[in-house]
């Protein structure tokens, strides 16, 4: 069985498209591309790079770098990340800030105390007036200032107080209602695309919506009764922030004219010295103010900085909201402590205390900053890393997937995208699961709202991301339930990739069930060219997820492949794949993986044979598929399923012409095809019983095609197969009729075949796990070669190439390794009925004995 290596949907390589055939080899034995997990855990579909199979046992790993993050600082290869930018704009203002706020102080003392206190009776009228409107309006700015600051403040230090309240700035909520016209949301107007304004005003729209749910936001209050308009909130804030710009301006050109003047009374003494300090000190701290308005102005308005940084940071349309409130918080964290506060800030971190508030709107911006983040290809390793590694962002995460009001929509398919791509990193996919009650949070992502068919169409966007769901109307109950599906089939299937994780989805309670009926493909939506992708896509990945599970190792391997057999729908559903899935050529290739790996044990060959149509689907695929994969997956199937199986074999011989089609396909170009064929003629003659002995005898016709491919000196698989396939053809035809057959395929001499046999072994002295029934097969064709009617000759043969002492090698070096079928990872399934060392010790007899006696081929 090939599978698939790759990502989906969420566009991430995640095995829903393209293949890969490990290491440019052939495969022989069933071949079924088991995913080199890390760690172990058991899978098919996302193969690695060597080629494993149930044929052969392959190593679990153990976890190793690569599968860790990216290490690079700054989410793109070691640059700084661009929010820096914003939080170093923050710390110049807050240095601006905090000068003009202690000169202002100091001047204000130095007024109030000295010059009001200590001269007022000598000041001249002039100068009495002018100190006294400069600290009138030096008190309003201050006060006006500090009125804004607070709230800054507070809306910083109320989001990382244990998980309290997070409330947004005066300036904040101003700016989000600005924001929501569609075009300076996308950039100033003109440049955005029609769609990219649309989905701009409907987030915007959403921001304002949350906001105004909220009660201690109702800004746009009258603030004096009977006064309407014009005394409401906003229009006072506007009020205040002019009153601050013109008490500095005012103060400005009453310093300076002081200073140039330089008439400052009578006075004598001190009072000069005093005067020159207050005006200078006037005029520096509002100077200072106003450079910092300037600063301020010129970064945001001309050098339009935060829309500079939502396009490096790929936030989108939302970008501004998300950054205005990350600016807010990173400048109030710098004016409340140590200006270097809020240079350590970072949009991840930022998003993870958002996602832990209590109000949507926040969660909202939280969420969907990780999932631009999570991604984006060049800052996903950094933030996965981040993101992985906090407990209480990941188990929000997952307590976002339960949320099904439709307000909460969107907040939860940005949260379960996150999760996608956590679960797609390994010790996130552990930490993800060991989250109490994650399976079931990602079980409600199943949820269809009745029948399965019911899905309606949803397209994907041009990045294969999942699709994005448009938020449902307040007044409706429900949205579509298909994107969600598609992600939590995502999910699952990449935790499905561990060991352990495969056990967790099989206990969790109605799960596999939920899983099996998005297998359900009905004919119209197979047979129709137009039918919608996402619906197609919901079916490829059930199958994925159903393939994972069926091809995990070990007890829990077994467990959950009973419990998918027993399931009655899981074969018909398959069925209904390969019978009408001939536009969806790897949603077939994806069922008869499935049935192969559910013949691995004897429940599954069971539920398989007793599902009428199945077999006979599978040998039309397989005797007349044009892709040669796919019935290269047919045959996989095929022969698992005659595997010691004397009722599979006899539901494949129903079919009159099975064996001459078996015969024709050694006979063909193509390695593949000729060896999916070799591997079930070769079952078929082993498992049929005697009830079909005398059909399979023109099993005999494909001698020549075997012994040519055993003469050819091929290694690995090839051979082992094809002298499998000999030892059992010859189960029924003698001696005579053997030699003829070997002159038929060219071999001039027996004497040529029995080197060839003995170099076999000389090859392969110790038990190889690539073809680990390599030495069984060539000794089983010694026993018969000593034993067919012309016994005595190839004694002769074996004694004189030094078969005996090969033998000898052979029985010093057998191993459990030999004495199995098929291997779930490192562990044997089926055990061979004849004890390979047993078998040795005959052939040994027969060599060192009188020879073969002319023993009949039957015995």
């Amino acid at each position: 069985m090939k599978h698939k290596k790759g990502g989906d949907a969420g566009g991430e390589s995640n095995g829903d498209g393209g293949s890969q055939k490990g290491g440019g080899e052939v495969p022989l034995s069933i071949q079924l591309d088991i995913a080199e997990h890390p760690g172990g855990g058991g899978g098919l579909g996302t193969g690695g790079g060597g080629s494993a199979s149930f044929f052969e046992p392959w190593r679990e790993q153990t976890p190793g770098s690569g599968s860790g993050h990216g290490s690079s600082s700054g989410r793109g290869g070691g640059r700084e990340p661009p929010e820096k930018r914003l939080t170093l704009f923050a710390l110049r203002l807050a240095v601006l800030e905090k000068a003009a706020s202690g000169l202002g102080k100091l001047d204000f003392v130095w007024a109030t105390v000295v010059l009001l206190g200590g001269f007022a009776s000598s000041l001249d009228i002039t100068d009495f007036w002018c100190v006294t409107v400069i600290l009138v309006g030096e008190g309003a700015r201050v006060f006006s200032r500090s009125r804004e600051l607070e709230w800054q403040h507070h809306a910083t230090q109320t989001s990382t107080a244990g998980g309290a309240l997070r409330s947004s700035s005066r300036f904040f909520r101003h700016i989000v209602r600005a924001l929501a016209d569609p075009a300076a949301a996308v950039g100033g107007g003109g440049a955005a695309d029609d769609d990219a304004r649309a989905r701009a005003a409907l987030f915007q729209r959403q921001i304002v919506a949350f906001m105004k749910q909220r009660a201690w936001h109702a800004p746009d209050v009258s603030l004096l009764p009977y006064t309407g308009w014009v005394f409401v909130s906003r229009k006072i804030g506007r009020l205040l922030s002019w009153l601050q710009l013109l008490s500095a301006l005012a103060c400005v050109a009453l310093s300076i004219m002081r200073l140039w003047k330089h008439d400052f009374g009578g006075g004598g003494g001190n009072m000069r010295p005093a005067l020159l300090l207050f005006y200078t000190l006037a005029l520096a701290e509002a100077s200072l103010f106003l450079l910092e308005k300037a600063y301020w102005t010129w970064k945001v308005s001309v050098c339009k900085l935060l829309h500079q940084v939502s396009a490096e940071c790929e936030l989108g349309a939302y970008g501004l909201v998300s950054l205005t409130r990350f600016f807010y918080d990173a400048y109030s964290r710098c004016l409340a402590g140590s200006i270097f506060d809020g240079i350590k800030m970072d949009l991840v971190s930022f998003a993870e205390e958002l996602i832990l508030s209590n109000f949507l709107d926040e969660q909202l911006i939280g969420v969907r900053i990780l999932q631009r983040f999570a991604t984006s290809e060049r800052s996903a390793g950094d933030t996965l890393r981040k993101v992985g590694t906090t407990p209480r962002s990941m188990e929000r995460l997952v307590e976002m997937l339960n949320w099904k009001r439709p307000d909460e929509e969107e907040v939860r398919r940005c949260a379960a995208e996150v999760v996608s791509k956590l679960a797609g990193k390994r010790q996130n996919a552990l930490r993800v699961s060991g989250i109490t009650g994650a399976i079931e949070s990602i079980m409600s992502l199943l949820y269809t709202g009745g029948s399965n068919n019911a899905r309606a169409p949803v397209s994907r966007t041009p990045g294969g991301h999942a699709p994005e769901a448009s938020p449902s109307p307040a007044g409706h109950g429900g949205y579509d339930h298909l994107p969600f599906n598609l992600l939590g089939l995502l999910i699952l299937k990449k935790l499905a990739r561990d060991h352990d994780n495969c056990g967790k989805i099989g206990n969790a309670r109605g799960l596999l069930a939920k899983i099996i009926s998005f297998t359900q493909a009905p004919p119209p939506l197979l047979r129709n060219p137009h039918a919608s992708e996402s619906q197609i896509l919901a079916v490829k990945r059930a199958l994925q997820l159903v393939k994972l599970l069926v091809s995990t190792t070990g007890g829990t391997g077994l467990a959950l492949r009973k419990d998918v057999a027993e399931d009655v729908f899981t074969v018909s559903n398959l069925r209904d794949i390969l019978r009408y899935g001939q536009l969806h050529r790897e949603l077939q290739q994806l069922a008869a993986d499935v049935l192969t790996g559910l013949a691995l044990d004897e429940s599954g060959k069971r539920a398989i044979v007793a599902t009428g149509g199945v077999v006979r689907q599978l040998i039309s695929i397989f005797v007349g598929a044009e892709e040669r994969e796919l019935g290269g997956e047919a045959g996989e199937a095929l022969a698992m399923l005659a595997l010691e199986s004397e009722d599979g074999c006899a539901a494949i011989l129903k079919r009159a012409d099975v064996l001459d089609q078996l015969v024709a396909a050694l006979q063909e170009d193509g390695d593949a095809r000729r060896l999916n064929a070799a591997r079930l003629l070769r079952s078929l003659c082993a498992y049929s019983g005697e009830k079909h002995g005398e059909r399979l005898r023109a099993a005999a016709k494909a001698l020549p095609a075997a012994l040519s491919a055993t003469m050819a000196e091929r290694e690995d698989k090839v051979l082992e197969v094809s002298v499998g396939l000999t030892a059992e053809i010859c189960r029924f035809i003698d001696g005579d009729r053997f030699a003829a057959e070997l002159r038929a395929a060219g071999v001039a001499e027996e004497r040529a075949y029995v080197e060839q046999l003995a170099g076999v072994l000389r090859r392969y002295r110790y038990p190889e796990i690539r073809v680990p029934r390599m030495r069984r097969f060539v000794v089983q064709q010694v026993i018969w070669l000593a034993k067919c009617s012309r016994g005595d000759v190839y004694v002769e043969l074996f004694r004189e190439v030094g078969m005996q002492r090969l033998l000898e090698s052979v029985a010093d070096t057998t191993s459990e390794l030999e004495c199995y079928h098929v291997f779930s990872g490192s562990v044997g399934i089926s055990k061979h009925r004849e004890n390979f060392a047993g078998i040795v010790d005959s052939a040994l007899e027969l060599i060192a004995g009188s020879g073969g006696g002319g023993a009949r081929a039957e015995e």
